[in-house]
């Protein structure tokens, strides 16, 4: 896991991350979050603009039934 800090709302724990790419321009990452005293897995994409990092998409899971379910949807569309 990264030890890297991530650019998330102040009020979001960071319990764990692992970054998919970053580049000058954009920053993906999965992380395991608390919020609002919940535990969430939330696949973030930053874009860096006026010299700070700002999020443009989130998509919060909330179970691994949920994911099991966007992976299968994922690999359907790809050919997989």
């Amino acid at each position: 896991m990264s030890t890297e800090e991530y650019p998330v709302h102040p009020s979001i724990e960071v319990l764990a991350g692992e970054t998919i790419f970053k580049t000058k321009k954009w920053w993906m990452a999965v992380l395991k979050i608390s919020a609002f005293g919940r535990v969430k897995y939330r696949i973030y994409l930053w874009l860096f603009q006026d010299g700070a990092w700002v999020a443009k998409q989130k998509l919060t899971i909330v179970d691994s039934a949920t994911w099991e379910k966007i992976k299968a949807a994922v690999d359907l569309v790809m050919g997989k």
